[in-house]
Formats: structure tokens, sequence, C-alpha cells
């Protein structure tokens, strides 16, 4: 019998923290979902034959059946190094950093006996296939070119794990494939992440079925590990030393997020100039990580929604860039911008944080006041509230507004003296109307802002309305919901499930 893996790893929103995210000791408050990459683990061959142990080489298979894309590569035994024999399309670095970074790690951890047990199961080559979560991707020109309207129902009608067509719009002309359009849910760290757990799972360097009993178990070794070794095969990839924040949500879930310091990683970029692999992995895996986490998700009856407009993407790289010059050109100004931002965020987390408190607490009192904001508009929540509890909830709430105004006011004045528009002016006109909605407590632009997704929080029952209400405005509301949920151990192939929610990222706990 074959036996095979899955592990699968949720994309991400950044709700507070851009920019501000890239350097200690910022923090942001990044929500998990319930879009997931799957990575599926099994053997080529079934056995090994006596004469491969001599062998200098194992194959590796890569296969993407919703880009259609198969890429066969060559892995080096003694270097763990991936040459590639065949590929349909274009390479996909990100997996093959994954690859060879988990190898390695099996290499750099596993006593005498359990490396044996690694080589053999190397030896009889790796079969790898991804999955991406429709919600991942953006489906709005062929919802558009079947006439259907922009709704969520519409999306929900499509197979799970649909084939995603190209952006033709962007052809140059070549006979390259132009980039996929994506929804800036953070796939290629989800997929990097996937893919990692998978495989130490699957070599024997990790064990991963406990969270398969606790789904919420954030604080294992073993979780650390598969962090590790993403985050540097996800950077090496980039070809630079992100934030992490999106790895960091991938792998533990919602949290409150503080950057390490990049220089943790610089025995992997080391890697690049010739050091051997398995030593590069074990400095990555001894080496100084001070990244802080702190457990979040949204406070109860409350809902993560997303847009997406449907304006053009931006580029988050070359935005970033925009901001770094903009603060060495104007230290002090952006400083001050910056002090403010932070105040700001900081605020919202904290109003968020009272309102789960109240949750806890006081439920009943809690339900009743989001109840009934979530069918009037924000300036007529405190009308007829007397009773202390439902006040501070109710105050909480505006507080929690008043902090996401603010955010955005210094994102957009950030935006302007940056000459970027981390807020253009066809996303404030939708955001304001959002937040003027029943039972809408935030909107804003996640991350790095620009022309990708908007998103909401709303309370109670009151979603429906507003994708709506986003549909008439020519807004595709999205699946994603906020699931604090990591990285977490499939039972089988997903595409084998039956789908019976009509939403293609359903995942067994």
């Amino acid at each position: 019998m074959v036996i095979y893996r899955v592990a699968s790893a949720p994309g991400k929103v950044l709700m507070t923290g851009g920019y501000l995210i890239l350097e200690r000791p910022n923090a942001g408050i990044v929500l998990s979902t319930n879009a997931r990459f799957y990575a599926i683990v099994k053997p080529i061959h079934e056995d090994v034959k006596p004469e491969s142990w001599a062998w200098a080489w194992t194959d590796v298979k890569l296969t993407s059946p919703q880009l259609s894309r198969e890429s066969t590569y060559k892995l080096s035994m003694k270097h763990l190094t991936l040459q590639c024999v065949s590929s349909s399309e274009s390479r996909n670095p990100f997996v093959e950093n994954a690859i060879q970074y988990a190898v390695a790690a099996g290499r750099a951890t596993l006593d005498k006996n359990k490396k044996d047990a690694l080589d053999k199961l190397l030896l009889q080559g790796l079969d790898i296939t991804i999955l991406g979560c429709n919600d991942f991707y953006s489906y709005r020109n062929q919802i558009e070119a079947h006439g259907l309207p922009l709704t969520p129902d519409a999306l929900a009608a499509l197979p799970p794990f649909t084939s995603i067509t190209f952006n033709a719009e962007e052809s140059n002309g070549g006979n390259c494939k132009p980039e996929v359009a994506k929804t800036g849910l953070g796939s290629s760290a989800a997929m990097t992440t996937a893919v990692v757990a998978a495989l130490l799972h699957y070599l024997g360097v990790v064990n991963l079925s406990a969270l398969s009993e606790d789904p919420h178990q954030q604080n294992s070794m073993d979780l650390d590990v598969v962090h590790m070794i993403a985050q540097s095969a996800h950077c090496i990839a980039q070809g630079k030393v992100g934030s992490g924040f999106d790895v960091s949500s991938a792998v533990y879930g919602s949290q409150r997020y503080v950057r390490f310091s990049p220089k943790v990683l610089s025995a992997a970029q080391v890697a690049v100039q010739g050091m051997p692999l398995e030593e590069v992995i074990g400095n990555i895996l001894n080496g100084e990580w001070d990244h802080k986490r702190t457990k979040f998700s949204l406070p109860p009856l409350m809902t993560l929604l997303l847009g997406e407009p449907g304006t053009g993407g931006s580029s988050t790289p070359s935005m970033v860039g925009a901001v770094k010059k903009w603060q060495k050109a104007d230290p002090e100004k952006s400083q001050e911008t910056w002090r403010k931002l932070a105040e700001a965020n900081s605020e919202l987390e904290k109003q968020l944080d009272m309102l789960s408190k109240l949750a806890k607490e006081h439920w009943d009192a809690y339900k009743c006041v989001i109840d009934s904001c979530s069918r009037l508009k924000p300036e007529k929540w405190m009308e007829g509230v007397t009773e202390p509890i439902k006040e501070a909830v109710v105050k909480a709430l505006l507080q929690a507004r008043d902090a996401m105004l603010g955010i955005r006011n210094h994102m957009r004045q950030m935006g302007e003296a940056a000459g970027i528009p981390i807020e253009p002016k066809s996303q404030t006109q939708l955001l304001d109307a959002t937040m003027n909605m029943e039972g809408v407590l935030l909107a804003g632009v996640p991350g790095a802002g620009g022309f990708d997704a908007i998103f909401a929080v709303t309370l109670g029952d009151s979603s429906s309305n507003v994708t709506n209400a986003w549909s008439s405005h020519n807004v595709l509301g999205l699946l994603v919901r906020e699931d604090p949920q990591g990285v977490s151990l499939e039972s089988g192939d997903p595409r084998s499930w039956e789908i019976t929610s009509g939403v293609s990222s359903v995942h067994i706990k």
C-alpha cells in the first residue's frame, strides 16, 4: 500500500501593521483564513532496488493540476540540490526551495537509523502535488464572461480547485504565459508552508499527528521546525528577507506578530554562495529566532469579509520601496506618521481584546448588543443603551471604529507623501460607504494596500447585506472567512472529499 501524507496551510489577511511590520518592534494583527493550500506527498516507486543505494540522484515530480503544470527533477543525494529535467512551464522556486530545505532538515537533525529510513524514502522518489483553494485566485473574469452576477454564490458554484486561467490582458505578445490573477491571501507563503509541513512529516523529521487531535495546538516544537524551514525557503525563493508574517500565520494561525531579526537568515543567504545545505539548515534551526507571536482572533459573533474590486492589482515590493525612499528623504515627518499609525494600530488591538474579554465575562449582554448593532447604523448603536456592561460593549465597538478610521487616515497620508496609492480614492469611497452600513464595525485595505482587495469586519448576521451592497458597486464578495487554525495534517486527498457547503475551502479538523 502506498503511504502518502497531506498537509495544508492557510492564507492570511494583515488587518493592521501594513509597512510598520517590516521593522521591529512594530506589531501587526494577521488573521489566518479558511482558504488553504494543500500538499500531497507520496513515493514515485513502490520499493527501492538494492543497487539504488549507490545512486547519486533520486527522482522528484511536482504537479500543479490547477495550472496544468508538471515538472520533473533529479535530487542530488549528496548535495541535496535539485536539477530540473523537464518542466511544462516556468519553474516554482518556492516549492523547489521547500523540497531542498525540508530534506536538508532531515539530514541535519535525524540520528543514523532514522537517516537510513530517510534515504530509503528519498530513493523511492518524491511525488508532490500542490492544490490551492479557489479563494486564492481571481475568477472574476470567468464569472463576468458567463454573465453571472458578482456574488459569493457565483463563486460557490465553481468546482473545488478549479483550473486557473491566465491574465490574457497582461500578455506582452510573447509565448510566455502571463501572471495568474490572485486575491492577495499570501498564496506563496501558504504553498511553501504546506509543502514543508507535508515533507517534514512524511520524512519523519516532525510528527504533526497531534494537530489532528487538537487543531489549536500552537506551541509544539515540531511546528517551530516547520516555521523555521518554511521561513527560510520562502525568503530564499523571494530573494529577500521579508517580515515573515505570512509564513508565521500559515504555520500557527491568527496572531499578533512582531518580526524576527533578519540576521537569523544570513546563513541561508550564504548558502546560495556555496555552504553545504545541511550545515546551513543546522545553523538556521539553532539560530536565535526572536519573533514574537501572541494568539489572537476576532471577538465572537464577528465575521471577516473580503471583497475584490476588480480595479487591477498592486505590486507590494514597489510600494514598500516607495515608502522606504520617503522615509530616507523625510525622516522627521515619516517617523511622526509611523508613530501615530503604531498608536492607532495598538488602540484597535486593545479594543478588540476588550471586546473578547467582555464576551467571555458577560456573554448575554455582549450577544444582545452585537445582535442589536448588527441591524443599526453605527451612529445609532448607543441609543437606548443604559446597562453599564452593554454601554461598555458599545463604547469598545465605537472606539475600535475610531481607531480604524485613524489607521486609514495615517495610511492615506503615508501614501500621499510616498507618491503611491495605499488607499486610492476609489477604495476610500467604497470603504466609507461600507463603514456607514448597518452592522459594519470596520473596513480597510489589507496589508500594503492598493487596488487588490478590501476587508470588512461585520457584526452578527449582517455580512450578506454587505456582500449584496458590494455587488451593486461592482465588488465581488469572496468566500473567505477567518479561521484561526494554522498548519493542519489532513486525512486524505482534498479532491476526494465530499463538499457539502458549496465552499471549496473546507478542511478536516
